[in-house]
């Protein structure tokens, strides 16, 4: 089976039941041609068995029924014959569309199954989104941001540790000035990351600036050196004046979404059975098919895998290994309308 044209024809029940009743229909119409060639060798026996009670000229006779009865038994071997070549041929046909329509389900169950692992961390970054918006309305983080005095700045500091004690999967929350500079971060004591310059992130360009404080930067997953080089999923909100959406912008939070165990968690989550996950691997790729999480923990933002999506949004096919590949682009959630990327669950053949 060819990988794109193998699913490009739909394998139907109704399909299976056509070529079953083709192959039933044939099978009674043979049979029927042979009960009427079996009816007709039954006279011929029975007239034989006449012939063979009589002795002398009468023998000639039972020779002529014996010839015809041979006649009858070549008919009987030839519709035999074809009977099985028909039927061998028809129900292989059978067997391939068969195997097609598994292959079909299960591939359909594959991709929905990939849609589930994006929609779930579509779901979980949406809060992500929500969070940062809030949280720089927070009124120790606007006053930090409108004079970032040092007693200020500790006391933003308290406050975005008290978020991070309540909100485990943030490795750090860094509210940084107009100009870039950290002023403020939720776990000092574990992050020396206050004075640093940020502003070469592409977060804070794109986080200094939106349009007014409903806007947000969802960045793409990244290793950041100044959180141990953890991989993060960082979202940026402004901080407004008064902490109103309209107000002038004053600073800029960055919160850093602790990527590699929420991811884990998804993608080892997705719902096979024991013998279906030690032949697959299941990922989520970012737009440019790179890898950001997989089952087996490798190529994590290392690797490239050449998902054939051809511009669909999802779809399934075979590899040149004979694996199955499936995908699911992100649906997003919300006002979350994701980046771009995919779940994507490749399974090697039992």
């Amino acid at each position: 089976m060819q990988a794109e044209t193998a699913r490009s024809s739909a394998v139907s029940l109704s399909d299976i039941a056509g070529l079953t009743a083709k192959v039933r229909n044939l099978a009674n119409l043979k049979v029927e041609q042979i009960q009427q060639i079996t009816n007709r060798m039954r006279i011929l026996a029975l007239n034989a068995m006449i012939e063979a009670g009589r002795a002398g000229e009468a023998g000639r006779g039972f020779a002529i029924v014996a010839q015809e009865v041979r006649g009858v038994s070549g008919e009987v071997g030839g519709v035999a014959t074809t009977l099985e070549a028909e039927l061998a041929g028809e129900i292989k046909k059978l067997e391939v569309l068969t195997r097609l329509m598994a292959e079909q389900a299960q591939g359909s169950r594959l991709v929905d199954l990939a849609l589930n692992a994006i929609e779930l961390i579509d779901r979980n970054l949406y809060e992500r989104t929500c969070d940062v918006r809030w949280w720089a309305t927070d009124s120790a983080v606007v006053d930090c941001s409108a004079d970032p005095a040092l007693t200020r700045c500790d006391y933003a500091g308290e406050r975005l540790g008290v978020i991070l004690d309540a909100y485990t999967v943030y490795l750090d929350l860094w509210l940084c000035d107009m100009n870039g500079r950290v002023i403020a971060n939720g776990r000092p004591n574990k992050y020396a990351v206050i004075g640093q310059d940020v502003s070469k992130e592409s977060w804070f360009a794109r986080g200094k600036g939106l349009r007014s404080g409903n806007d947000y930067v969802a960045d793409d997953i990244a290793t950041q050196p100044l959180l141990d080089n953890a991989p993060v999923a960082t979202y940026v909100a402004s901080v407004r004046e008064g902490g109103r959406a309209d107000g002038k912008p004053i600073g800029v939070l960055a919160v850093h979404f602790d990527w590699e165990p929420q991811a884990k968690a998804i993608v080892t989550g997705v719902r096979l059975s024991d013998s279906e996950k030690a032949r697959s691997r299941i990922m989520l790729v970012d737009a440019s098919h790179r890898i950001i999480a997989s089952s087996d923990g490798l190529g994590i933002l290392s690797e490239k895998v050449p998902v054939k999506t051809d511009g669909a949004a999802q779809g399934c096919y075979q590899d040149p290994q004979g694996s199955t590949v499936a995908f699911h682009a992100t649906p997003g959630y919300e006002t979350y309308k994701g980046l771009g990327w995919y779940g994507v669950i490749v399974q090697r053949a039992p």
